[in-house]
Parts: C-alpha cells; structure tokens; sequence
C-alpha cells in the first residue's frame, strides 16, 4: 500500500478553514491528526474544534472512527465553524498533552473553544449525524429565545433538564449574567429566555422576572431562583438538575440523572424490588453485591462509604472477589477481603496496582509487573501485588483511583506514594528503591536456662 504524504492546507468555505490530508490515492482525511508537534498550534488557530483522545486498540475507538470521519467530512461543507481532530494518546510522546486534558478513557472527547482556552466535555451522540447535529446546536446562540406557549411545550419537554430565564427586558446584569452562564454550560445544559412566563408550562405565570425557573423530569419538575451571581446561579442548576429520587433503568433519558445520583455527596438509600424484569438492575446487583432473591431489599449507602443492608440476610458490605486459594504466582492477587493482610498489615514494602481487565494499558503492564515481581522473588521484604478494581471495592479514602492502571507503593512503615513515572522495568524499580524502607529482622528467640 502506498504511504500516504500528509499535505496541510487551509480551504475555507463561508470562512471556515479546514485542513485536509490528501493521500496519493486522493482520499481526503476531514479529521485532522495532532500529536505533540502540532497539537498547540493548530488548536490556537480555530475557535471552535473537537479532539478525539483514542487509543488504536479500543473496540469503541474503531467503531467511532468512521462515524466521526463522515461528520467531520459534512461540517466541512457547511457554514458552521467547526474542525474535528483526532490524538493517539496510546503514544508516550502525546502523554502530556493526554494528562493536560485528563484523558482516562478512551475515547475521550474534548471541546476547545476560542484558540483552547475554553474546555468542556463532548457528551453527545456517536454517530455521524447525532454528532453533526449536537455541534451545530453548541455554536449557535447559547440560549434561545422563547415567543410563544408551543416555543415554551416543544423546547421543555418532558424527559430533560432546560434552564429558563424570565426577564422584564433583555439587557442588564442579570441578562448578561444568564447569557455568560449558558455559554459555559451549553454542553450539559440547554438553556432559553423569554420575556412572558405565562408562555411556560409550568409554575406561577405571572412573574415578570428577573428569574431562572429550571425545569426536571423529577422530584418537584421546576424550581426558581433568583440569585444572579455566576457562581451562585451554576450552583443552583448543579444542585438542582441532580434527582433526589430517580428510577434505575435502562431507558436512555434517564441515564444521565442515574449518573447523577450516583455522583452525588449525599447519602443513599435504593429500594430492590421484585421486578418481573430484573435485567435493568442487574449492574446495580452486581456492583453491591446482591442476589436477585434477595428483594426487596433497602440498601443504605453513607457519604463515607460504609453499605448498610436492612434485611435478614446480610451479605459482607465489601464487594469483592473471593480470597484466592493458591496465590503462588510473581504477582500476587489481591481482593477487598485481603487488602488489610497482604498490603497494610504485611509489613513489607507492597507495589499495588489497581487494574482493569479490559484496559489496554493494563495489558501492556502486566508483563513488566511480572519480570519485577521476578526480580525481587530472593527479596522477602518486597512483594509486587494487583487487584481487579472492577471487582473489588477500593478505599477511597486511603486510593485515590481514578484510571487504570494505578500504581501505588506502600512501605514497610505505611508510608504510601503513588506512581507517575514511566511504565518500565527500570523506572519502576527505581521507584520501589527510592521509597521502600529496610525490614528490620527479628532476632531468633532464646531458649530460657
């Protein structure tokens, strides 16, 4: 196969400026390729572009791939200013950049707006179109102007959060505040003002404003507030767009307020019941622990992390694997129901890496891991240790786990310190030197005369 010859160019179309690489078989590349050489410059001279953070291994990357390709190939025909860009962030050159933009997953999104200094998270569609369609709507007007009772019925609905604000006249503080507001927020939120509250469908119809009344599928459905600073009002529509009660399904509305309810500070309680159809709450079952014979059943989970089950038979409140009978291996299996005896209480100095099973970064460490643990099998005071963290739970308030792999040492002393180095052999085992402490060997006991 002939090797494509990357050719920059700049086509404007109504103004836009899109760059495209051309292969000698006269394929067009709409998406842009950055890495570490070109990423800042190109980003400063767009106002609106999308980063795609992939890794060439992941299944969901390769399905998004063509999709993303189609959309950007339709934004560069129309009189949107949008560019589409792509990252191998698999590639250690481009770690900076990935870590700059806290890449965790793949593949991860990003907006950048105004030459990057605005970033928010892409949270819409995957396919062609739904992607077309969702960016279009992002470089509109931040919030729509609501004339009429159908403007208010077509643009609430009954299954989203919308934001609305009620004002005597389009200008002022309060006006400018919203507007600034529903820019930051227009990738979470939808937002629109209107001048007539008799146009909205629900609520007292006769304020004159200024106001923001946010409407809810949940709880109360609408709330209003009156508090204009930015920083108060963002904290009302975060507070308030969370559901204090919610359903867990599988319907797609919906799963946007589960993610919130469990994302929230607060304290839990979740009611099983006997479903007919239980095959929505199966994830919920798995993740605590419990059987499907077992509803209903109230769960109680507190803001530190302790569970609580309000019922007969009372599994252990950690979720976690079995403790493995023979654990012979280089690298030893750690779950939840061992963490305390293998790591904390061992008194040695423990290399714990928190993984996935389907990340690939976790795949490509696995084996180095191995030949560490190898090397260090003639040392009694070091053990090199893992644990599926998506079968276990993880201590929060001692891990900090937020992507895989994590890789903590814990030393003979309790001195624990996370690993941000290079995953090599050598750096590694560099690290472990660095931080570990010397085992003081007990003396053989005496006999007594």
């Amino acid at each position: 196969m002939a090797s494509k010859v990357s050719v920059w160019s700049c086509v404007f179309v109504f103004s836009l400026a899109v760059a495209i690489s051309t292969g000698e078989d006269g394929y067009k590349e709409y998406v842009l390729t950055l890495d570490h050489s070109n990423f800042t410059e190109t980003v400063t001279k767009h106002d609106f572009i999308v980063v795609e953070f992939y890794a060439p291994w992941c299944g969901h990357c390769q399905n998004l791939a063509p999709e993303y390709e189609k959309a950007a190939s339709i934004l560069s025909s129309s009189d949107h200013q949008i560019v589409l860009a792509k990252v191998n962030a698999d590639e250690n050159v481009n770690q900076a950049i990935s870590e700059k933009f806290e890449v965790q997953g793949f593949p991860t999104i990003k907006i950048l707006r105004k030459g990057g200094t605005s970033v928010s998270e892409y949270k819409g569609p995957h396919d062609a179109d739904g992607i077309v369609e969702y960016l279009k709507k992002l470089t509109g007007p931040a919030s729509a102007e609501l004339k009429s009772a159908d403007d208010a019925t077509s643009f609430i609905g009954d299954n989203k959060v919308v934001i609305v604000g009620v004002f005597p006249q389009f200008s002022g503080e309060e006006f400018e505040n919203f507007f600034a507001l529903a820019d930051k927020l227009r990738s979470d939120y939808e937002f629109a003002h209107t001048l007539d509250a008799k146009h909205l469908p629900r609520g007292e119809s006769s304020v004159s404003g200024p106001l923001v009344r946010l409407f809810k599928p949940f709880d109360e459905l609408f709330v209003d507030s009156k508090d204009f600073d930015v920083d108060a009002l963002e904290k009302f529509i975060e507070e308030s767009g969370a559901p204090i009660v919610t359903v867990f399904d599988d319907e797609p509305s919906n799963h946007p307020y589960i993610v919130k309810y469990f994302g929230s500070p607060l304290d839990k309680a979740m009611l099983f019941l006997n479903f007919s159809d239980l095959d929505a709450s199966q994830r919920a079952l798995q993740y605590y622990g419990l059987k499907e014979d077992q509803a209903p059943l109230l769960f109680i989970e507190t803001t530190g992390g302790k569970k609580e089950y309000k019922e007969d038979r009372v599994p252990p409140f950690i979720k976690s694997e079995p403790i493995p009978e023979a654990n012979e291996e280089p690298v030893k299996v750690v779950v939840a129901d061992s963490l305390d005896d293998l790591v904390t209480k061992s008194g040695k100095n423990v290399l714990l890496e928190f993984y996935a099973p389907w990340c690939g970064h976790c795949q490509k460490l696995a084996p180095i891991l191995e030949e560490i643990a190898v090397s260090y099998q003639s040392d009694a005071d070091v053990l090199i240790a893992k644990l599926d963290a998506t079968a276990n739970d993880v201590p929060s308030d001692t891990y900090d786990v937020e992507g895989f792999p994590t890789v903590y040492l814990r030393s003979a002393s309790g001195k624990l310190v996370q690993y941000e180095g290079d995953r090599t052999k050598q750096d590694i085992i560099d690290f472990i030197e660095k931080n570990r402490d010397e085992v003081a060997q007990q003396e053989p006991a005496k006999d007594e005369l």
